[in-house]
């Protein structure tokens, strides 16, 4: 029995051993990538100071999701808090936060590239999505950010966890965007109608969730419990049999085909109830000139 019983405690401290020299490895090679220094220095679009130019950024600001990171004020916000995971937030954008003070040069290098003021990559900050964004829209954003009230809020410290340093090291999330945006990415110059052009210019907010091929599945990084994306493609459970008048229910009102309440929570019906008729329409038109896929197929 005392012969079993020093077996079991070897096993044990030799797995406490590999575990532990296992999530040391992952800490030094997450740190050192995130360590990274990225020498950027893009170019600054116009920024109009109009009224008009004001309310397109925030617009853009709206409909592109930077309020579900930080806040509805941009003074920040919350959106990740898992001591193993990580506790994640945005920056305060306002005059009253460290955003507030960055030049148009830095803002640009965060939007497009996703490199902050140290020239390092930032947390999670999507911009893979914003890359290609107009100089139009650039611009106007900056307005809007220029525009902004200042905001009394001091988040938390970011942190990464080692169950998401684990995830990032293996490559199932995308913690640091300067490694996933393409740099030398030019603005895009769309033609603001209700096109399958314009809808596919939009449509690089809705790729994080639903994915490359807009077919859905499993989010990257997200928990187990989460519910797969939707397909948004003509294919099998997709949007084949959807009108447009469906389409911008789901978008405005997070009410999908059939009467089914989407789980906002998830879906940012926040966000896409503020597209324009115009946005979904373009929207709804890129959508259904997809191939058709099935829920999770690239």
């Amino acid at each position: 029995m005392r012969k079993l019983v020093k077996w079991l405690v070897r096993i044990v401290v030799v797995v406490v051993v590999v575990v532990g020299v296992l999530f040391a490895a992952v800490y030094v090679l997450s740190e050192q990538r995130m360590a990274k220094v990225y020498a950027i220095e893009p170019a600054v679009p116009p920024v109009p100071g109009d009224p008009d130019a004001v309310e397109r950024g925030a617009h853009v600001a709206a409909i592109r999701g930077c309020r579900d990171c930080h806040g509805k004020d941009m003074g920040s916000a919350t959106f990740i808090d898992d001591p193993l995971f990580a506790r994640l937030s945005g920056p305060n954008l306002t005059p009253a936060g460290p955003g507030g003070k960055f030049s148009d040069v830095e803002l640009v290098r965060a939007i497009r590239h996703g490199v902050g003021k140290d020239g390092r990559s930032l947390l999670f900050m999507p911009s893979q999505e914003f890359s290609h964004l107009s100089d139009q829209d650039m611009g106007d954003l900056l307005a809007y950010l220029h525009s902004l009230p200042a905001v009394d809020k001091t988040p938390p410290e970011n942190r990464v966890g080692p169950i998401g340093r684990a995830l990032f090291v293996a490559g199932k999330v995308p913690l640091l965007p300067a490694e996933v945006v393409d740099h030398d990415a030019k603005p895009a110059e769309p033609e603001i109608a209700a096109t399958a052009a314009y809808g596919a210019y939009l449509s690089a907010a809705c790729m994080g969730c639903h994915g490359k091929a807009f077919s859905g599945g499993h989010i990257p990084g997200t928990p187990p419990d989460w519910p797969d994306a939707a397909n948004l493609t003509p294919g099998p459970g997709g949007l084949g049999d959807w009108s447009e008048a469906e389409f911008s229910k789901a978008l405005r009102e997070g009410i999908a085909k059939g009467g089914r309440p989407l789980q906002t929570q998830y879906m940012p019906v926040s966000a896409t109830r503020h597209l324009t008729d115009v946005e979904v329409s373009a929207l709804f038109a890129f959508l259904r000139s997809l191939p058709a896929k099935g829920q999770g197929q690239h």
